[in-house]
């Protein structure tokens, strides 16, 4: 590239001509990348080229090393999750589907929001990736045994993409999808007064799996009973696709930031999560609630046919699986969850 090889010829007159010339020669033969986008990378680090150059009788560091890197435009890089290991077909119309939808919500003034559980954490003196100014180095665990932890929070968040204001929940249950619903439902009898209380329809985006997945029924059942009947409400659902988490608008307009927020900082109670969560702000006008969930939630709820049959579950003419819309009942139809599958005795 003229641009690159321009650049070099006028830095590297600072060092001695044996090491310009030796330096060409391994850039030939350790540099790698592609011609067509101009990503290149070293096979060796700056330590193993300047050992190598020193045995060959030229002096030089590895600081050196780094300098001569830099101007050939290499820098230290992490990898970048960004290859899907699976393609569905139905992708590319799922989220031309997903945008069409947000689009007609914010010209029509539907409630949108985004929801998902984030990463379940160890309550308790335990290690948190990243870095703070401080004094001292804090001082953890030298390890994350659970039996240590005062709990294990689970935060499951709303994301109010017109009002970019987050809600999230902590519970130290299990995350299920009566958990997810019943979130969903205080999110909406706190917050619709005051913002929507004209609203007769919610719009929620969600990933395709997990407690708000796309295929477990006690989600939809929990939705009609908890959601739907007692508010007269209309749900309209749209899922992601299958791989495609990372492209729900609350993993980057809000999970992130809480990461940020306690990044390198312990997580040693639940009230120190809920007091991190509240004070994640943006330079957009970012806004977080955080409220406490001590309800306890059993795993193992199972909704016959029967029951799935009798829900006003309209799904979508295009890709039915990850569209559907759920619309209120009767007072008289069913109102509560059935109990759960008892968990198998303790041993011994």
């Amino acid at each position: 590239e003229p641009g690159r090889r321009s650049l070099s010829a006028a830095l590297f007159p600072t060092y001695k001509p044996a090491i310009q010339q030796r330096w060409r020669e391994l850039m030939a033969t350790e540099a790698a990348g592609s011609p067509m986008g101009g990503l290149r990378w070293m096979r060796r680090s700056p330590g193993k080229l300047a050992a190598q150059l020193t045995r060959e009788g030229l002096a030089i560091s590895a600081s050196t090393v780094r300098r001569l890197l830099k101007q050939h435009r290499f820098s230290l890089r992490v990898n970048r999750k960004c290859l899907a290991s699976t393609r569905h077909p139905d992708r590319d119309p799922q989220f031309q589907r997903i945008a069409a939808l947000r689009r007609q919500c914010a010209a029509e003034g539907v409630p949108l929001i985004s929801v998902d559980t984030k990463k379940k954490e160890l309550v308790g003196l335990f290690k948190q990736a990243g870095r703070t100014w401080e004094p001292t180095s804090p001082r953890v665990n030298d390890h994350d045994f659970p039996s240590d932890a005062e709990g294990r929070a689970v935060p499951y968040g709303i994301h109010d993409l017109h009002a970019n204001r987050g809600s999230v929940f902590v519970g130290d249950s299990a995350d299920t999808p009566q958990f997810a619903v019943d979130c969903i439902e205080t999110w909406w009898r706190t917050e619709r007064p005051a913002r929507y209380p004209n609203a007769r329809r919610l719009v929620i985006l969600a990933d395709s799996g997990g407690s708000n997945g796309c295929r477990p029924r006690a989600w939809k059942y929990a939705l009609q009973h908890t959601l739907c009947n007692p508010h007269g409400l209309r749900v309209t659902v749209a899922h992601f696709p299958t791989g495609c988490s990372k492209w729900n608008p609350i993993e980057h307009r809000l999970f992130s930031f809480i990461s940020l927020n306690w990044a390198g900082r312990p997580l040693d109670s639940f009230e120190t999560i809920l007091k991190y969560i509240r004070t994640t702000t943006t330079q957009t006008g970012l806004q977080v609630t955080a409220t406490r969930i001590t309800k306890q939630y059993a795993k193992g709820t199972r909704i016959s046919d029967e029951q799935m049959a009798a829900l006003a579950l309209v799904p979508a003419q295009e890709l039915p699986k990850w569209n559907y819309e759920i619309r209120p009942q009767p007072a008289d139809a069913e109102p509560t969850l059935p109990a759960a599958t008892p968990p198998p005795p303790a041993p011994g």
